[in-house]
């Protein structure tokens, strides 16, 4: 379980190509403090460590993955949002995000606003998969609120630390993110469809 708090981005330093899968070396700062099948959120994707050394670690993203997420797309330099799951003891200060992406969607604008920048997103929606003005939604592991909600697009509002600290100051249009959407909106949805029959 993670908050969609991102602890740093982390860059990828290797990718290769296993069969269908698909091995990623990852460094970041707190490299030293990773154990083997520790899970770690990587732009919203829950991966096991595999691998470690003083340097670096080594994830494994399988193909079911790879389907549904953008993280085949990597490339050595690219920055990853890494978050470490929630301790028990710990403040949940985004929301509940279980790493389980749902699917991909577009950047299609970017706006700076006097300090800080929207962002449009466009995506086809699959199976429960809505927004909802002022709800939560995961991109690329971080817990944004969600404005200007359409069928097919939404908005976010992002303050000048995210953008820093994130992959967001990487997002031009026709970036690809990963989405997963908030899990008490699933269920809800997915009861309605239930009782109303269209399920």
């Amino acid at each position: 379980m993670f908050s969609g708090i991102v602890e740093e981005p982390g860059k990828v330093v290797k990718v290769e190509k296993k069969g269908e899968n698909v091995d990623l070396t990852i460094t970041c700062a707190f490299v030293d403090e990773l154990a083997i099948d520790q899970s770690i959120s990587h732009n919203g994707v829950c991966l096991t460590v595999v691998d470690k050394t003083d340097n670096d670690y080594t994830v494994t993203a399988v193909k079911e993955t790879l389907l549904k997420s953008s993280l085949g797309n990597l490339k050595p330099g690219d920055l990853v949002n890494l978050e470490r799951s929630v301790k028990a003891d710990g403040r949940l200060d985004g929301h509940m995000v279980q790493g389980h992406v749902d699917q991909t969607a577009t950047v299609t604008n970017v706006e700076e606003a006097d300090g800080s920048w929207y962002f449009t997103f466009k995506y086809e929606p699959k199976g429960d998969n809505i927004t909802v003005e002022k709800g939560s939604v995961s991109i690329d592991g971080v817990s944004m609120t969600v404005v200007n909600s359409r069928k097919k697009t939404f908005q976010v509002a992002v303050i000048p630390y995210t953008y820093e600290h994130t992959v967001f100051k990487t997002y031009e249009e026709g970036t690809i993110v990963n989405l997963e959407f908030d899990i008490i909106g699933k269920y809800i949805t997915k009861v309605v469809k239930q009782v109303l029959g269209k399920e």
